[in-house]
């Protein structure tokens, strides 16, 4: 089935005549780039760059809406309400519970399209509240299949940089927009090329083990894995190491499993072919 519903899926809605320029200095997506019918990922960062909150962002009328998980619509809501201050801003949590997607050709060319899924080559629709039904592991496939990790089941909160999800690469991060919170390292990081993190599709000859598994190679961990599903699956890990490790003709596993490692097609990256650590950030 090509459609689910993702039912711990939140929504914030930011209005007011303040609100383009409130978010436009706070958040990592370029606003003045967004279309009327997509949804772009975001984030809120750390002052150290880090990812405190993330996002999809869609345009709704003049508004602004936000789709987040379940566990971080409240927390959100307040951080965005702590930088409101006196601001000309409507902030406020809608009452919609979760999302339904939809990607196959007779899909109802209605909502947002999913920019994440767009620059894959797969067009994805995202529809608030529920009017599709499919189980949401058809939706998880799709995602590992094009690498697009999101937080919770790939990668903790406060633990990634925008680069290690790919977030440079798929629009969710300006580096031309100006100043936002945690802006000077991203841009650090990506003038001086010291990402050393990234999302990998993960694949086995037999079933993986289970989600949160490290990934080794030469007693060295690499990473973990994120949303499994049978054989497939997604990682985010050091591809300076997993470059040494292919380099070496070494064997790379999870658990017990041997695994290979590539990196999604569709974000024009490469395994580097030197040490890139000089400079990188932890």
């Amino acid at each position: 089935m090509s459609s689910a519903f993702l039912a711990t899926r939140r929504f914030i809605r930011i209005g007011g005549e303040a609100a383009s320029d409130f978010l436009q200095n706070l958040i990592t997506t370029d606003l003045e780039l967004l279309g009327p019918t997509e949804a772009r990922a975001g984030a809120l960062l750390t002052p150290q760059g880090k990812i405190l909150f993330d996002f999809l962002v869609s345009r709704d009328g003049t508004d602004y809406r936000l789709e987040t998980s379940a566990d971080q619509q409240e927390a959100l809501l307040r951080r965005l309400t702590m930088y409101k201050l006196r601001a000309a801003v409507d902030l406020k949590g809608e009452d919609i519970e979760g999302v339904s997607v939809y990607w196959d050709e007779e899909a109802p060319k209605h909502g947002v399209t999913d920019g994440r899924f767009a620059k894959a080559g797969v067009t994805l629709y995202r529809v608030p509240g529920q009017s599709a039904d499919g189980d949401v592991s058809g939706y998880d496939a799709l995602r590992i299949a094009n690498g697009i990790a999101e937080s919770g089941c790939d990668y903790a909160l406060q633990d990634a940089f925008p680069h290690d999800v790919l977030m440079d690469v798929n629009d969710g991060v300006s580096f031309r927009k100006g100043c936002f919170v945690g802006q000077e390292v991203v841009s650090r990081m990506k003038h001086r090329g010291t990402a050393r993190r990234r999302v990998v599709l993960v694949s086995a000859a037999s079933a993986l083990p289970p989600s949160g598994t490290e990934i080794m190679a030469g007693g060295k961990p690499m990473g973990a894995l994120g949303t499994v599903i049978g054989n497939q699956g997604l990682a985010i890990i050091r591809i300076d190491r997993a470059a040494d490790v292919m380099a070496s003709g070494s064997v790379m596993a999870a658990g017990d499993t041997t695994v290979t490692v590539a990196l999604p097609a569709w974000t024009g990256l490469s395994f580097p072919s030197v040490d890139p650590l000089v400079g990188a950030e932890d």
